[in-house]
């Protein structure tokens, strides 16, 4: 018997054709949905056409439904041979990620130069969004009602949007700042513009012209970004990296990475004995709020209607304290430039499977949702009766910072909640790197967890 705790490369463990393909799944994935609404979106259509119904329609399913709530958040189940009263095994991911979003009253010009205001989203080093290209994602309520999709710059044939940044030559006092503050909130404003219309005396010259494209292109007046949800995002595709192609480039890895081999491991797990759901969730990067956000009450009302079609008189409370779930979330990698801020014999290493968390947090484990030693060891077997690389993992050094996820919300709820998922190189950074085995370890667990998982 092996006395010693030791973790393998799961590289060795894995058949790399089935890694690669995986990978390339994806990638199509992460490039095409770059914003919460466009995650609903994309999964919504493969949820029809696998045959899942809307809860709340008259669907032909009776046994595999999806709910939309406020276009960003999402619920996906597949009923088992046993009733819904016996509990529900989930899996809980979120689709925002960091970014900048465009103000309500945007449009503005200085120096020649037309740009838009912008409030960042979610936890970033700001000083990392400048001089990047940018796409614009997001929807606009026009002025007659008619509701406009917007995606800019992801074609090579489109613009992009790119923030400045101060020259080096000028940038002393900008450079001794503290990181926090070499760039200001108020300085990740985009260019969008610079060609000047009507007469040299005229005023907001820069900002007419914009405003000329906008409605001869799309019918847009200014008045129209009121009622708009418009995001800066890296422009392009997923790439891959490395000689090898063993890791994934992209943004939204965190936490999309989650949702998607959450909702794989959903549609390829077969009808097993107890129900099994993937619930995505909007706002966690800014504390899980709002309607579509972890502490709303979607999921009570999505699994009361469910309760409903099965002739069940029990509340949704009753079903969630009989279930159980994993907190689809990522963790860090250690990075071996700043190792000094990881503490090795705890935190995960790239590569080695997916991580489970026992607890997140800050410091001394304020917020966290704390798994129970029962609940540990149940996931554990069932990670290593299935032979899925799998390592235990924290955030980073006690004291180093820390970060929470939405396994405290379903904790609340009464549901034995577990954090895991793959660990990121640069998490929160424009660009996340991912490692394809992680990936592929990562929807091996939530597969065997959904169909297997039974916790008593």
């Amino acid at each position: 018997m092996e006395l010693e705790y030791k973790t393998k490369n799961a590289w060795e463990i894995l058949d790399r054709s089935s890694v690669f393909s995986f990978a390339e799944d994806y990638k199509h994935f992460i490039s095409e949905a770059k914003t919460e609404r466009e995650a609903v979106n994309f999964f919504r259509k493969e949820a029809q056409l696998q045959g899942f119904a809307d809860i709340f329609s008259q669907g032909t399913s009776d046994r595999m439904f999806y709910a939309v709530e406020g276009y960003k958040s999402m619920l996906l189940i597949k009923k088992g041979k046993s009733s819904l009263e016996n509990g529900i095994n989930f899996v809980f991911a979120h689709l925002d990620s960091p970014r900048v979003d465009i103000k309500q009253n945007p449009l503005y010009e200085g120096f020649d130069v037309a740009m838009l205001r912008t409030h960042y989203y979610g936890g970033i080093k700001k000083y990392q969004w400048v001089t990047i290209p940018l796409a614009l994602h997001g929807v606009i309520i026009l002025k007659e009602g008619k509701k406009l999709e917007v995606c800019v710059g992801e074609m090579p044939d489109e613009p992009v949007f790119v923030i400045s940044d101060l020259l080096p030559h000028l940038a002393r006092k900008q450079m001794e700042a503290n990181a926090k503050e070499v760039i200001a909130g108020e300085a990740l404003d985009p260019i969008v513009g610079s060609i000047p219309e009507g007469e040299e005396k005229e005023k907001d010259r820069f900002k007419k012209h914009v405003l000329n494209i906008l409605y001869e292109k799309y019918g847009i007046i200014e008045e129209d970004f009121l009622s708009a949800e418009l995001t800066l995002v890296p422009a392009g595709s997923a790439r891959d990296v490395g000689f090898d192609r063993s890791i994934i480039a992209s943004y939204g890895h965190d936490d999309r990475i989650c949702a998607y081999t959450g909702v794989r491991a959903l549609f390829d797990t077969e009808m097993n004995n107890k129900a099994a759901a993937v619930v995505l969730f909007d706002k966690e990067e800014i504390g899980s709020e709002g309607i579509t956000g972890a502490q709303s009450d979607f999921l009570e009302y999505a699994i009361e209607e469910l309760a409903k079609r099965e002739g069940l008189r029990i509340s949704a409370r009753s079903i969630l304290h009989k279930s159980s779930a994993i907190s689809g979330d990522v963790n860090a990698a250690i990075d071996p430039i700043y190792r000094d801020t990881f503490e090795e014999q705890n935190n995960a290493v790239f590569g080695r499977g997916i991580a489970v968390t026992k607890f997140t947090g800050l410091g001394g484990k304020s917020g966290a949702s704390d798994a129970s030693a029962e609940l540990v060891f149940a996931v554990r077997k069932l990670l290593n009766d299935n032979n899925v690389p799998w390592q235990m993992a924290e955030l980073g050094k006690v004291d180093a910072g820390g970060g929470g996820t939405v396994a405290k919300f379903m904790a609340k709820r009464g549901i034995e909640t577990i954090d895991a998922g793959p660990a990121l190189l640069s998490m929160h950074a424009p660009i996340e790197l991912a490692s394809k085995a992680d990936l592929y370890s990562t929807y091996l667990g939530y597969k065997a967890f959904l169909k297997n998982f039974d916790f008593k």
